[in-house]
């Protein structure tokens, strides 16, 4: 195949069963970063197949595309990705609880039996259950970045581009009592400020934008309480310390026991509506690693607490 010859690209991807793959494919065959528009109209001018190839190409996110296509490439998944890292590694970012996580009780809220009593987050008797393991003390329940998670094994997290459903989480989740404030971690801009109402989805959702030395990126608090948009207004400039949030409680998180999913973007591929995937595929894993950075990179939790 002529490495960057999109008409040819295009013939090599027709049909795929697994879009992604042959994506990453395309992208390592170019050995340097290939245009998805150009696939895309090479696409709509071919055959039926190639047509419907386009429309499965067209129903998922572009910016996650690309991602693949970079990645494939050998580039990072997003430019901005390697300098976002970076400035993560140098400053000293502000709690996101107080009393801090670090000097508190904690419970790894680990989700593939090592818990075999503990319920869904999803169940209200996970409430009941929690507080006895926090007998009468704060008590921090943490939930772990990159955990597979058996739940999201469902139609639900699964696109036409590949058979493959998205399991792996991508943020990290912090439990706590509904009510629980939320303070900022570091200085930015609100991008979103939006109620995502669905059924397990994020309810309550907070969207900050910040700058690492003039590169964008992105921290997403998902899970909040009504308390929003009393807090906070699209455009505000948040500053570290900041009380931005209080933790939601069912009826206003998207039916969840109360805890936050904390996450870090690197870019916000051709989400502009208030959300982001929390979940992403395991055969993209390190293209994910790039777009959702650890969140850890921020909130400096020992590693140990994420075990048990």
């Amino acid at each position: 195949m002529a490495q960057t010859d999109p008409i040819r690209i295009a013939a090599h991807i027709a049909g795929s069963i697994d879009l992604y793959g042959a994506l990453r494919q395309a992208g390592a065959d170019a050995g340097q970063e290939v245009i998805l528009a150009e696939i895309m109209a090479a696409l709509l001018k071919g055959h039926t197949v190639a047509q419907a190839t386009a429309a499965r190409l067209a129903s998922v996110d572009r910016g996650l595309l690309r991602a693949v296509l970079r990645k494939g490439a050998g580039l990072p998944a997003t430019a901005g990705a390697p300098a976002v890292r970076a400035y993560l590694e140098t400053v000293t970012p502000a709690p996101l609880f107080l009393p801090t996580i670090q000097e508190s009780a904690t419970l790894a809220l680990l989700t593939a039996g090592q818990h075999p009593d503990m319920p869904a987050f999803s169940d209200h008797a996970f409430d009941t259950w929690f507080a006895g393991k926090a007998e009468g003390r704060r008590l921090y329940g943490l939930g772990s970045y990159f955990e597979k998670r058996s739940v999201y094994a469902t139609p639900q997290f699964a696109d036409v581009a590949s058979p493959e459903w998205r399991t792996l989480h991508l943020g990290i989740d912090v439990f706590a009592p509904a009510g629980t404030p939320v303070y900022a971690p570091l200085a930015g801009r609100v991008l979103h400020l939006t109620y995502n109402a669905d059924r397990l989805d994020y309810g309550h959702t907070l969207i900050v934008e910040h700058s690492a030395d003039g590169v964008p990126f992105y921290t997403l608090y998902g899970h909040l309480g009504a308390s929003l948009p009393t807090l906070l207004a699209k455009g505000d400039s948040v500053a570290p310390g900041q009380l931005i949030a209080h933790l939601g409680d069912w009826d206003e998180n998207g039916g969840w026991a109360a805890h936050i999913h904390f996450q870090v973007m690197t870019d916000m591929l051709d989400q502009n509506g208030g959300n982001f995937f929390g979940v992403g595929h395991e055969s993209l894993s390190d293209v994910w690693a790039e777009i959702c950075l650890d969140p850890n990179l921020i909130l400096r939790l020992p590693a140990v607490m994420f075990t048990l």
